[in-house]
């Protein structure tokens, strides 16, 4: 059975999704990051880069959402588009663009907007307008076709819609009005079995979600350098 190692965030809903849509047995592990749960030697045993998700599957052991993603997609062939050079190369860029675009600059709006201290108005300004370029290439691929690679619904959509479901949290509220065929397949998705379940998920475990001095100190350990340094 695989070990799915989880976190109520956008990364690991991807694969919660997945596996809830391929029907695949696992075993959910929490790791509550606010805790520092994720920089256990147990942990950094699976995942080095201290990150969740991360899965256990017999002797195969895979880090990064994405990678996970593309690894149960093969070794189940569900998901996955046509296998033709053409179809394969759209695949692997759109999954790539979540992973290096989407993800790191929504991730790194949340920070700045909600977390970092002052002052931070050029970083908030270069990351906000980042994130919504990148969402919207997502909007204007989504405009020409009902899922990400055309009529079929793909790995790809499960990647965009971990991210999607906190597009107001990166965007502020009325990002929607200008990501109408992104809310599409959100909703659309949403409204999957597969995908009520996956949200489910996070009621199995009390996960911290206080914003402390402690949860700080291990969800942004660079800020020990800035007081060693004052």
């Amino acid at each position: 059975m695989i070990k799915f190692y989880y976190h109520p965030s956008p990364n690991p809903a991807k694969v919660a999704l997945f596996l809830e849509e391929a029907n695949l047995p696992y075993e959910l592990i929490p790791v509550d990051t606010r805790k520092g749960e994720q920089h256990s030697p147990e942990y950094t045993a699976i995942n080095p880069n201290a990150k969740t998700p991360a899965i256990v599957d017999g002797s195969a052991v895979v880090f990064d959402s994405n990678a996970i993603l593309l690894y149960l997609a093969e070794k189940t062939g569900k998901f996955l588009p046509k296998n033709t050079p053409e179809q394969r190369a759209q695949m692997l860029s759109w999954l790539m663009f979540v992973a290096t675009g989407i993800g790191p600059y929504s991730g790194q709006a949340v920070h700045f907007k909600h977390f970092a201290p002052e002052p931070k108005t050029y970083a908030v300004n270069r990351y906000d307008f980042e994130a919504q370029r990148h969402w919207g290439l997502i909007d204007a691929q989504l405009s020409k076709h009902q899922y990400m690679l055309g009529d079929s619904y793909s790995l790809v959509d499960m990647a965009v819609w971990g991210w999607a479901r906190a597009v107001p949290f990166i965007l502020g509220d009325k990002a929607w009005d200008n990501l109408p065929n992104l809310k599409r397949l959100l909703d659309e998705i949403n409204a999957r079995p597969a995908a009520q379940r996956a949200e489910a998920l996070k009621s199995r475990h009390t996960f911290k979600t206080e914003m402390d001095e402690d949860a700080r100190r291990v969800m942004f350990p660079q800020n020990a350098r800035l007081d060693a340094a004052s």
